[in-house]
């Protein structure tokens, strides 16, 4: 019981240190803004090379009667 005990007072100490280790700067903010742009606009950007790739190979013609 007393390892249990030691555990949660080791986690509390090092939430309260935890401001040391986080190095909140200026900069902390755009990196947040820019990863989560990367996430929101990656799907647009796949989706626009796939169409893109995919109306080049529908003009194409088939060429099914000569397999």
């Amino acid at each position: 019981m007393l390892g249990l005990y030691s555990f949660f007072v080791s986690t509390t100490a090092f939430a309260v240190d935890s401001y040391r280790y986080a190095h909140v700067t200026i900069e902390t903010p755009w990196m947040i803004f820019l990863f989560l742009l990367a996430i929101v606009l990656l799907p647009f950007i796949v989706m626009a090379i796939l169409y893109w790739r995919y109306a080049f190979m529908k003009d194409k013609p088939e060429d099914r009667d000569a397999e």
